[in-house]
């Protein structure tokens, strides 16, 4: 996939450190990359690199102690975030739970329910338009909470462990679901994960954090081709990635 060199997010010198009794416990150090145009980006490490630190920073959630990121465009990016848990409000169904970030920005309620429908056309979830969350699966509530990040257009997409708490299988079948999203909107993602095959099979490049704290070990382009299919965890070129990537961390 071509795809333009010029930066729509570039980080430097991002450090993080949070005060405790012992004189600060630092998250990340010195953290810098530049992210593509529709990249799909994955930052991978152990528990405690600081993975989540740095999505929340991108996000705007939390300052850095020091450094500083710009989105290419200038200004302040359109942010849509996924968090390990879906986060859907129980009381609202599926339809209702994803044109919430419409009905803030005060879209109109027909315009916005129809833009709700064809996101819920695009995860796969027609029939459940007015399902509550409790009666969905964990792979389907997630899939709402892909298409609540996705509804009002934004320029950055970040997923935070999306998959972690989904058994093995369903989260096996959520990276092809993502994938083929990812392929149908081309958004630019930067996504966290403790897990070498996911960040396989749905990244460009792969970044590697240290232990705590955080600093990039390794930045591996994953030239596989794409759409990517369940069985090409089963190829050597995926394979011999997933011994770079494991040597890297461990």
């Amino acid at each position: 996939m071509h795809m333009s060199q010029q930066s729509i997010l570039t980080i430097r010198n991002i450090s993080a450190v949070f005060p405790n009794e012992n004189g600060g416990l630092r998250a990340l150090d010195d953290v810098s990359f530049n992210v593509r145009p529709r990249e799909f980006v994955c930052v991978l490490g152990p528990s405690g690199s600081g993975k989540t630190t740095l999505l929340r920073i991108l996000a705007g959630l939390i300052p850095p102690t020091s450094g500083s990121f710009t989105f290419g465009r200038g200004g302040q990016p359109s942010i849509g975030m996924v968090f390990q848990g879906a986060n859907l409000m129980p009381w609202r169904t599926v339809v209702e739970n994803i044109k919430l970030p419409l009905e803030v920005k005060g879209m109109d309620e027909t315009s916005a329910r129809k833009k709700a429908i064809d996101m819920i056309e695009l995860v796969g979830l027609q029939g459940f338009e007015d399902t509550l969350p409790r009666d969905l699966s964990g792979g389907m509530a997630q899939r709402v909470a892909i298409a609540r990040a996705l509804i009002h257009d934004p320029d950055l997409l970040l997923l935070d462990e999306p998959f972690a708490s989904l058994d093995a299988m369903t989260r096996e079948r959520m990276w092809t679901e993502l994938s083929r999203i990812w392929q149908a909107r081309q958004k630019t993602v930067v996504m966290v994960t403790h897990s070498i095959n996911e960040s396989l099979f749905l990244a460009d490049r792969v970044l590697v954090l240290t232990q705590r704290p955080g600093k990039i070990k390794m930045d591996v382009a994953v030239d596989l081709p794409r759409p990517r299919k369940d069985d090409i965890r089963y190829t050597s070129n995926f394979g011999k990635l997933a011994r770079k990537l494991r040597g890297a961390i461990e």
